[in-house]
């Protein structure tokens, strides 16, 4: 999963995406409002960790121009504990949820992982196909009640597929979704991770589209 940490504070965003990043996150973080809010408009993510207070241009700002603009990806508000006005005022302008500081990493995950579900029309705690079985709280996949053991580009693209079943996926989609701006990534990366999930999930578990990409087919 690819989220975007709009939250200029260096303490709390480097504790976030750090922390994101051992769970499993891919995440790209800034500082300033307005490059987060220019990130978006530019990268595919399947969430957003907004802080309301920014340098540059304010969260609720960011938040209203993207909805505005028809842009619709999941958001997920930082505010101050006890501001219930700028709760209320977040949600109202199109957060999909709020997270009170302090929070725990914990709290982020799971508030992270039930915007996307609900994104993706799933209110399933667990991503499921055919006998695979994927749980985004604690990132372990099974294969007939077995666990299979994925690293953790498998598992991004494990989960990038199965939150986008029987939609075919570009290899230039797949590259943005699992791989951060600062990655270096080889020309022959996705097809590696797609043959390696093969091999671990059964050869049928993603199929390839001659030239367009790949999909998961229920």
């Amino acid at each position: 999963m690819k989220i975007l940490l709009i939250e200029d504070d260096t303490l709390i965003g480097d504790g976030i995406k750090t922390g994101l990043e051992r769970l499993g996150f891919n995440t790209d973080w800034f500082t300033d409002g307005e490059d987060g809010h220019e990130a978006l408009l530019q990268t595919s993510y399947d969430a957003v960790v907004l802080d309301l207070g920014l340098p540059g241009k304010d969260g609720l700002s960011i938040l209203k121009d993207w909805r505005a603009r028809g842009n619709d990806t999941p958001v997920l508000i930082l505010t101050a504990r006890g501001d219930v006005d700028e709760r209320i005022t977040g949600l109202n302008s199109g957060a999909d949820d709020y997270l009170g500081k302090p929070f725990s990493l914990r709290e982020v995950q799971a508030r992270l992982n039930a915007i996307v579900r609900r994104k993706s029309g799933s209110s399933a705690p667990e991503l499921r196909h055919k006998s695979v079985v994927f749980s985004p709280s604690t990132r372990k996949t099974t294969l007939d009640g077995k666990e299979v053991v994925l690293s953790p580009k498998e598992t991004a693209l494990l989960e990038l597929l199965l939150l986008n079943r029987n939609k075919v996926l570009s290899k230039e989609s797949i590259e943005e979704k699992i791989y951060g701006w600062e990655d270096d990534v080889s020309s022959n990366a996705v097809e590696v991770h797609v043959h390696h999930l093969r091999r671990k999930l059964g050869k049928d578990i993603v199929k390839t589209i001659n030239k367009i990409g790949y999909i998961m087919e229920d």
